[in-house]
């Protein structure tokens, strides 16, 4: 019971957003380092930046800061001078900076053709069905919990709007677990080297350097996660 209410709220939240958090836009440059993105599951205006990552078929180094936790929140305020997600640094230009409109902006300027998807630039609207997203899943990927950290950032194939993904990512922040998100939604050119790398462009796959372990299923990834790096 628990899975098929934990799977359809997943399927809730993603029907906020449509499919928004799917679809590729034309790309632009490709960055040499993957971006660095500070933020948090639950948070509205966080997803609308990791739906631009999606869009723009970038990767990321994820550095999750759920209220409550320390492992991270404590840089973004040495970096930036304030608790508020997301943040965004780019190693590639130096760019440093907060607010998901100003990230979104900087993004489709730098990898993109300049240009914000519509979905992404409805002002209150985006808002408003980010929020309502965050809602179906009032209980997770919000909360810190008590974690040990890895000694690698693990890497997880995901796209935004998944359901099943999102298990996962909810999982991987509430235990403050950095890792590099590598977005192979469909229509992805990067989908066939993954399909190379695990055998079918199912997500999420996981993927941990520290124990060499690799899997498919978001109970299973959630469950490992706990298991593996839970205190």
């Amino acid at each position: 019971m628990q899975r098929t209410v934990d799977v359809t709220t997943s399927f809730l939240a993603s029907a906020a957003r449509a499919a928004h958090g799917m679809k590729l836009i034309a790309p632009g440059a490709r960055p040499e380092r993957p971006i660095e993105l500070y933020e948090f599951e639950a948070c509205p205006f966080c997803r609308k930046v990791r739906e631009m990552l999606t869009a723009l078929d970038l990767d990321a180094r994820i550095f999750p800061c759920p209220p409550g936790g320390t492992r991270f929140r404590p840089e973004v305020v040495a970096k930036g001078g304030r608790a508020q997600f997301p943040y965004l640094v780019d190693p590639n230009t130096g760019a440093a900076m907060y607010e998901s409109d100003a990230i979104l902006a900087y993004l489709a300027r730098t990898y993109g053709t300049g240009d914000v998807p519509l979905a992404l630039r409805l002002g209150p609207l985006t808002t408003l069905s980010s929020s309502l997203a965050s809602l179906a899943r009032p209980t997770r990927g919000r909360r810190a919990r008590p974690s040990r950290a890895p000694e690698k950032p693990l890497e997880l194939y995901s796209f935004e709007v998944s359901p099943y993904s999102r298990i996962a990512r909810e999982a991987l922040c509430e235990l403050e677990l950095p890792y590099l998100l590598h977005n192979v939604a469909p229509r992805s050119p990067k989908r066939e080297a993954f399909k190379a790398l695990a055998g079918r462009t199912m997500v999420p796959y996981l993927v941990d350097p520290n124990t060499g372990v690799a899997m498919f299923e978001s109970a299973d990834i959630a469950a490992y996660l706990t298991q593996t790096y839970g205190a």
